[in-house]
């Protein structure tokens, strides 16, 4: 059996990380955290998994294939770092690191070790997003106009956690959190950035907590990302607007949305609407665990960084994408995306 060590058991860690790897049939061996209530839900979770307080004595310990990073984001590169300088193949949980360029730096060091190197976007995987993918690929609502991805809550009173408290050069804020994901989901059905122009705002929280950025992609279409904390009423998870009528999908899982009564019925995941008229979309299958039986099956294989779920290059491509969106939210116009370690379109 493949076995992993965890380091850091906060939410990430608790809520996806572990669940998953049982799914897949990997066993967590081992798991870093210092907090005393963590340390007991660890111990609930994997009851033969060996405790210790810091990441650094996870790395020492023997009989671990793989480790996951799964520790506040400012900790990333600096702690995959040193999983890949021990020779251990290393997951990180979204964002790679902090910006694009220290994103380059990790994935340059994995290569010269040829270690193998990865990154957990589980969103990927959702069963919406699986159905978009789908209907994208069948055309379903004919040639695509825009497409507009929402994360909206309404959180008035921050949570006092470090997303909400630290700055975006340590770490915090929705663009490295929410921002992330819908990002990449942008990318993987549209293709890379060419440019984007943002209004990125703190209004609760240290860093960012309410923002819109309107991507460009290298292939002509657009893509309008809104990740909002102090959206009273949030608005759809997603609209895809095209020739042949949108995609709607009203909200994702359990979430509330000020659309949640357009949600398509059981085995649907929203509906293609053209004015009066409306069909429900079947729902494609999304499994998550599936990241973590994919990641198993490249360790066994002979180039073991091929197989990996996600390749660490669309990481880099998606910092780069939120660095850009931070200039042009700074100076107020549109800004071309420069991906480090790519050469310009």
């Amino acid at each position: 059996m493949t076995t992993v060590g965890l380091v850091g058991f906060g939410m990430a860690g608790a809520t996806f990380h572990a669940p998953l790897l049982h799914a897949a049939g990997i066993e967590v061996a081992a798991i870093s955290t210092a907090n005393p209530e963590r340390i007991a839900a660890a111990q609930a979770a994997a009851p033969r998994a060996r405790i210790v307080p810091t990441g650094a004595e996870l790395l020492d310990l023997p009989g671990i294939d793989f480790v996951v990073i799964a520790s506040p984001s400012g900790l990333h590169m600096e702690q995959a770092l040193a999983a890949l300088e021990a020779g251990l193949p290393c997951v990180v949980d979204k964002p790679l690191a902090c910006d694009a360029s220290a994103a380059l730096e990790l994935l340059d060091r994995a290569e010269e070790l040829g270690v193998p190197l990865t990154v957990f976007q589980n969103r990927r995987y959702d069963p919406e997003f699986c159905t978009m993918c789908e209907l994208v690929e069948r055309e379903a609502v004919g040639d695509i106009y825009r497409t507009e991805f929402r994360w909206e809550r309404w959180r008035p009173e921050p949570k006092k956690r470090w997303r909400e408290q630290l700055t975006a050069v340590d770490g915090g804020g929705l663009l490295l959190d929410l921002g992330t994901h819908l990002i990449d989901q942008a990318v993987l059905l549209y293709g890379p950035v060419e440019s984007v122009y943002a209004e990125i705002d703190a209004r609760t929280t240290t860093a960012e907590d309410d923002t819109f950025l309107a991507l460009r992609h290298t292939s002509g279409l657009l893509t309008h990302i809104t990740a909002s904390s102090v959206s009273g009423a949030p608005g759809p998870r997603a609209r895809i607007v095209g020739s042949r009528g949108t995609y709607l999908l009203g909200s994702a899982g359990e979430e509330f949305t000020a659309f949640a009564d357009a949600n398509a019925g059981e085995g649907s995941h929203g509906w293609i609407v053209r004015g009066e008229q409306r069909e429900a979309v079947p729902a494609a299958a999304g499994d998550a665990a599936d990241f973590y039986r994919k990641v198993a099956h490249a360790l066994a294989s002979p180039d073991r960084q091929a197989g990996m779920p996600v390749d660490p290059r669309d990481a880099v491509h998606v910092l780069a994408v939120i660095d850009a969106a931070r200039t042009s939210s700074e100076d107020g116009r549109v800004v071309e995306v420069l991906t480090p370690g790519q050469a310009p379109a």
